[in-house]
Order: structure tokens, then C-alpha cells, then sequence
């Protein structure tokens, strides 16, 4: 009777192990973008510029995370007069597309309307920078 009882707690011993290495292998290959959601492993979002005097047509893909802006050090260079140096932060997360101001001079407007807090972006949301009009894709 000791001998079944000794090996029924090594089995269930091993099954924990094997669930708690199973748990940090997903977990490190979420945090790596190796699994997850569907949008991570199509390579992230895509955003195109609609509107602008010398961009148009031009487009991106956010897989992480990327500042647009009229720097130079900017992910994305932003040719319009009226957009700073560091514009906006593009964030990809969970499967969402996250806009953040970056205290810009002229601001930021989703839809129509004035960023002040960072805003979750939907497919067909127009982002609009100055002059410039992007579209998530």
C-alpha cells in the first residue's frame, strides 16, 4: 500500500512540474510575440497615410511599439510643418492598437477629436497629425 500511495504522489508531483514549465514556456513565448493572438503573428497593424502633401500612400506596421514624429530620430518620419518632433506613440498590445500623445504643440485627433489620455484605435479610425491623415488598416 505504501508503494502505490509513493508512486501516485510521484505521478502527480511530475503532472505539476510539467504544468508549471508549460506555464513559463507560454509565457515567455507571449512576452516573445511567438504565440498570443491572431495580429501578433500576421506581423502587427497596419497604418497608412491617406492625407498628406508628400506622403501619401505611404504605410507602416506597428508590431511593437513606434513614435512618428518630424525628427529624424523619429520611428516614422513625419513630413508635415505643423507635427513635433516626437508626435505620437503608436503602441501594439494584446492585440490592440494604443495612440498616445506625446505632448505635442498641436495635438493629436482620432476621429475628429483631441487626444489627452492614450486611445484604443479600432480598424478604419482616421489619426490625424497637422495636416496629415493616417487610417488603421
Amino acid at each position: 500500500m505504501p508503494d502505490l500511495l509513493l508512486t501516485l504522489l510521484r505521478l502527480i508531483f511530475l503532472g505539476l512540474v510539467y504544468l508549471f514549465v508549460w506555464q513559463i514556456a507560454r509565457s515567455i513565448s507571449t512576452h516573445l510575440g511567438l504565440g498570443g493572438n491572431r495580429r501578433a503573428r500576421r506581423g502587427g497593424t497596419r497604418v497608412a497615410v491617406v492625407r498628406s502633401e508628400n506622403q501619401s500612400g505611404a504605410s507602416f506596421t506597428v508590431t511593437d511599439s513606434m513614435v512618428i514624429g518630424r525628427s529624424d530620430e523619429a520611428d516614422f518620419f513625419l513630413d508635415d510643418p505643423y507635427a513635433s518632433d516626437f508626435h505620437l506613440r503608436l503602441s501594439a498590445r494584446d492585440g490592440r492598437l494604443i495612440v498616445n500623445d506625446l505632448g505635442s504643440t498641436n495635438g493629436t485627433y482620432v476621429n475628429g477629436r483631441r487626444v489627452t489620455t492614450p486611445v484604443d484605435l479600432n480598424r478604419g479610425d482616421a489619426v490625424q497629425v497637422g495636416k496629415t491623415v493616417m487610417e488603421v488598416r
